[in-house]
């Protein structure tokens, strides 16, 4: 049984190194043999000293690989670029700045072992920013709301995953990837062990907020929720100019002295508003379906694939 550890590299010059060697250490002592690591560098803006450093790391062992990505594509679609490259029947997915620490994987096969598909860690105690907690906590309500992510399921970037579901998701090709989306399409024979959260080995995390954020939207891509609440926005807003349209005639027959001019023009707004809502729902429930089929823009590009050789 072949294992396969795909990181994807952004200005990990320091830790990544240390990040694959206690990894590898890791695996030998529990047996977990053979392996293989996918590097992905994902255009680091280092002046190349990422690329450098894991071009040595596949010069010094054959079981490293590298993928030069051509351009910055994001950290999914850098994994989804190195899940392309493994071979093998089990792999591990992690980061680079040993916050997922190998320490922890013995946790995680634990779990693996016994049948599962996916294995995910979750962190009990996170050692990241009250912001980076908050957008977390967002993503979580988010996913449940939108592609049915079930309650006591908690994910993190530290995985394990079955070949089947690697083939199943390798198969997905717009650039707007989010793994957990494609993992649920898959699969619900998922489990979630608790783990530790370690600090991270050098510098700050890439993600900016427009990252955050950009990442989210693409829970968009896994479900039509959005589309069906703007269709069920635009009846309940026709419903409610009709009660208020009743309204208006009641108001007129037990009080003809009134003046309801102001209350039948919003009536009439309400419920045009609603009929338009409605039916661009309909339309959008249609339009999004041809946009999941239809994008063809590349999740990443590469430039160089470099196999690991012995010097």
């Amino acid at each position: 049984m072949l294992y396969s550890i795909v990181i994807p590299c952004y200005k990990s010059s320091h830790t990544i190194r240390e990040a694959v060697e206690l990894t590898a250490a890791k695996m030998e002592e529990m047996g977990k043999t053979p392996y293989e690591f996918i590097l992905v560098d994902d255009c680091s803006p280092d002046g190349g000293e990422t690329l450098c450093v894991l071009k040595d790391l596949a010069n010094e062992y054959e079981y490293v690989n590298v993928v030069e990505l051509a351009q910055n594509a994001g950290q999914h679609n850098a994994i989804m670029a190195g899940l392309n490259y493994a071979q093998g029947d089990a792999i591990v997915g992690m980061d680079d700045d040993l916050q997922t620490h190998p320490s922890q994987l013995p946790y995680l096969f634990e779990a693996f072992d016994q049948g599962y598909d996916i294995v995910y860690g979750h962190y009990p105690q996170k050692h990241h920013s009250a912001f980076r907690n908050f957008g977390s906590w967002v993503n979580y309500i988010s996913v449940r709301i939108l592609i049915g992510k079930p309650k006591d399921l908690k994910t993190s970037s530290f995985w394990i995953i079955k070949k089947f579901v690697r083939d199943y998701v390798v198969e997905y090709k717009s650039q707007y990837t989010h793994l957990q989306g494609l993992f649920l399409r898959t699969t619900r024979n998922i489990a979630s062990v608790p783990i530790e959260h370690f600090d991270r080995g050098y510098g700050q995390s890439g993600y900016t907020f427009k990252k955050l954020i950009n990442l989210w939207s693409n829970i968009m891509g896994y479900s039509i929720v959005p589309l069906r609440i703007a269709t069920r926005a635009g009846v309940f807003f026709s419903a409610l100019s009709m009660l208020g349209a009743l309204a208006v005639i009641l108001l007129k027959i037990f009080k003809p002295s009134s003046h309801v001019g102001w209350y039948s023009t919003m009536v009439a707004v309400c419920f045009f508003s609603g009929i338009i809502m409605l039916f661009l729902g309909m339309i959008g429930e249609y339009l999004g379906r041809m946009f999941q089929g239809m994008t063809n823009n590349p999740q990443y590009v590469v430039r160089h694939y470099y196999k690991g050789k012995k010097e």
